[in-house]
C-alpha cells in the first residue's frame, strides 16, 4: 500500500515538473510575463472573482435554481477562466502587470499562452499596423456552439470580408448617413420619452425601456418595422435575448467555456440556454418566412432581410443553389446575421445608455451643465439632429466620456496571428492568440489627464470646444472595427439628449448609493441594477 503512494506521489511530482519545464521552455519564445503554474498557468495572479449579482442572473432568469455554494465558488475562481475566451480581464490587476512587465506581456491561462497588448501606442499598432496579421478571430465555445463559422463577428476569411462588406453595403444602403436613418431613431427615442413620462416620476428601472427601444431601431433595419413596447412575443424575444447574451459572465457561463468538451454530458442552466437560444432563431426564422411570403420579385428592398434575400435569388444563377450550406448566401448564414445585429447593435448601446444616466444621477452638477446647453441651443419645440452635436460641445464631451469611462467592451474578442510575427520587438507564434486591452488605451495617461476620474473635460480644449482625442478606441480599430459604430454613435446622441431635455434624473429618496461604483462583467460590463426617477423638466 506504502508503495502505491509513493509511486503515485512521484508520478504526480514528475508531471508537474514536467508541465513546469514545458511551460518555461515554451515561454522563452514568448513576451515576459508571471510564471505560470502547472495546469493553472496565471491564473492564481489576476484576483478573479465571481460575482453574486453575476451569478444570480441565471437563477434569476427562469432558466433553474441552480444554487452555488461559497465552497463552490472557490473553486470557480480557479476554473472559470482556464481557456481564457470571453471577456475575462479586470483593470486593476492588469495594470499592476502592465507596471511589471511592460505594455506587452503573456499571460499562461490554464496550459495556453495569450499575449496581452496594453496601451494606445500599443493597441493601435496592434489593430491596425498589424491588422491583416492580427485578423483572426477566435470565439469562446459558448459561441462558437451558436454561430459555428457563420456571421461576421466570429467568421474569418473569404466568408467573412464577404459578409462584412453586405452588412456595411445594406446599411449604407438603409440610409446610414443619412436623414432618414435619423427619423427612425427619433420616432424610437419619442416613444421611450413617453414610457418614461408614464411613470410620472415613480422609482423605475430603466433597463428594459431602454433596451426595447434600442432593439426596436435594430428591429427596423433588419425587420423593416418596430414592435409595439407591450407585443408579448416582442418581449418575450428581448428577454431571452437578453438571458443568452448575459450568460457568458455568469459562473455557469464561465465553467461552460472552460469544460465545453464534458458540459454536454451534465447537467446545469446552460441546457436552458441552447434551448433559449433555439428561441432566438425561431424568432428571425419567422420573420425571415414572412418576407420570403410578401417579397415580390422587382420591389425595391426596405430591410437588410429583403436585401440578402434578393441575394439568394441571384445565387441560382449561379453554381450553387440558394440552400447549399456551401454557398456565400444562405439561411443559416442569414439567421446569424440578424443575430449578430442584435447582438453587437442592443446590448452594447443600451448597456451604454444605461451607464449614462447612472453617471448623470451621480454626477448632478455634470447632468445640469448638459441641460443648461441644452436649454440655450435648441427651441423647446426643436427635433434634435445629429448635426446638432456641433453646436453642443459639452454634451457631446458628455457623451465620449461616458464611452471612455465605461469602457463597456475591454478586450474585446480574441485575436489570432496568422503567421509567425516580430511585433514591438517580441516574437509572436503563428496560432498565439492575442487581446487587444481597449480598456488600457481608454486610461492610457500619457493620452488622459486624469484617466481614473469621470472628466467630460478630456474632450474639451480651453475655449470650451469639442476635441476629438486618437487614443478614444470604444468601438476598436482596424480590419475588424465595430461595423455599427456610426448607427451607435447616431443613437446615443440622439436617446441621450432627448433624455436630458425631457427630464432630470436622481435616486429615489431612500437610496444612498453611487449607481456607477461597481459593475457586472458579462459580455458587456454593465451596472448593477438600479432604480432612479425621471421626473419631467
Amino acid at each position: 500500500m506504502l508503495s502505491i503512494v509513493l509511486f503515485l506521489s512521484v508520478l504526480i511530482l514528475s508531471l508537474l515538473i514536467a508541465q513546469f519545464l514545458k511551460l518555461q521552455w515554451v515561454g522563452k519564445r514568448l513576451p515576459p510575463g508571471p510564471t505560470p503554474l502547472p495546469f493553472l498557468g496565471n491564473l492564481w495572479t489576476l484576483h478573479f472573482r465571481i460575482d453574486r449579482d453575476s451569478l444570480s442572473q441565471v437563477q434569476k432568469a427562469e432558466i433553474g435554481p441552480y444554487a452555488v455554494s461559497d465552497h463552490a465558488l472557490i473553486w470557480l475562481k480557479l476554473t472559470s477562466h482556464l481557456k481564457g475566451r470571453g471577456n475575462w480581464m479586470w483593470r486593476y490587476p492588469l495594470e499592476l502587470l502592465e507596471k511589471t512587465y511592460g505594455k506587452i506581456y503573456t499571460l499562461w491561462l490554464g496550459q495556453n499562452p495569450a499575449v496581452l497588448v496594453n496601451g494606445y501606442e500599443a493597441v493601435r499598432d496592434c489593430l491596425i499596423s498589424f491588422s491583416d496579421v492580427f485578423v483572426l478571430r477566435e470565439p469562446n465555445p459558448y459561441f462558437l456552439k451558436i454561430f459555428g463559422d457563420n456571421g461576421i463577428t466570429f467568421s474569418n476569411g473569404q466568408l467573412w470580408k464577404h459578409n462584412r462588406r453586405f452588412g456595411l453595403m445594406t446599411l449604407r444602403n438603409l440610409g446610414l448617413g443619412r436623414r432618414n436613418m435619423e427619423v427612425r431613431i427619433q420616432e424610437e427615442a419619442r416613444y421611450l420619452l413617453n414610457n418614461f413620462a408614464a411613470k410620472e416620476g415613480r422609482p423605475m428601472n430603466p433597463e428594459l425601456p431602454l433596451a426595447n427601444s434600442v432593439g426596436n431601431v435594430i428591429c427596423a433595419v433588419v425587420f423593416g418595422h418596430r414592435f409595439d413596447t407591450d407585443d408579448k412575443l416582442f418581449l418575450r424575444f428581448m428577454k431571452v435575448f437578453d438571458m443568452v447574451v448575459k450568460f457568458p459572465g455568469t459562473a455557469w457561463g464561465k465553467v461552460y467555456d472552460a469544460l465545453s468538451s464534458l458540459m454536454p454530458l451534465l447537467p446545469g442552466p446552460h441546457k436552458k440556454l441552447f434551448a433559449c437560444w433555439e428561441e432566438v432563431r425561431s424568432f428571425v426564422r419567422e420573420e425571415i418566412k414572412l418576407h420570403q411570403e410578401r417579397r415580390v420579385a422587382g420591389d425595391p428592398p426596405e430591410d437588410l432581410i429583403d436585401y440578402y434575400l434578393d441575394e439568394m435569388a441571384k445565387v441560382t444563377f449561379c453554381f450553387h443553389t440558394k440552400d447549399d450550406p456551401t454557398s456565400l448566401f444562405n439561411e443559416n448564414n442569414l439567421n446569424v446575421i440578424v443575430v449578430e445585429f442584435f447582438l453587437a447593435g442592443v446590448d452594447t448601446t443600451s448597456v451604454t445608455l444605461l451607464w449614462a444616466l447612472g453617471y448623470m444621477v451621480d454626477y448632478p452638477d455634470v447632468q445640469v451643465k448638459v441641460q443648461k446647453e441644452l436649454d440655450a441651443v435648441l427651441e423647446p419645440s426643436e427635433i434634435i439632429c445629429y448635426e446638432d452635436r456641433k453646436r453642443l460641445p459639452y454634451t457631446n464631451a458628455v457623451i465620449h466620456e461616458l464611452q471612455r469611462f465605461a469602457s463597456i467592451v475591454q478586450v474585446g474578442v480574441t485575436r489570432t496571428s496568422i503567421k509567425d510575427t516580430k511585433f514591438k520587438g517580441f516574437f509572436i507564434p503563428k496560432g498565439t492568440p492575442l487581446f487587444a486591452n481597449i480598456d488600457s488605451a481608454l486610461i492610457d495617461p500619457e493620452h488622459w489627464e486624469t484617466p481614473q476620474k469621470f472628466n467630460p473635460n478630456h474632450f474639451l480644449d480651453e475655449d470650451g470646444n469639442f476635441v476629438t482625442k486618437e487614443a478614444f478606441v470604444p468601438f476598436s480599430a482596424g480590419l475588424r472595427v465595430c461595423m455599427g459604430e456610426q448607427l451607435a454613435r447616431i443613437e446615443l446622441f440622439l436617446f441621450f439628449t432627448n433624455l436630458l431635455r425631457e427630464f432630470t434624473f436622481h435616486l429615489p429618496r431612500e437610496e444612498k448609493r453611487k449607481i456607477t461604483s461597481d459593475y457586472i462583467l458579462g459580455s458587456t460590463s454593465h451596472p448593477h441594477p438600479y432604480q432612479i426617477c425621471a421626473v419631467s423638466r
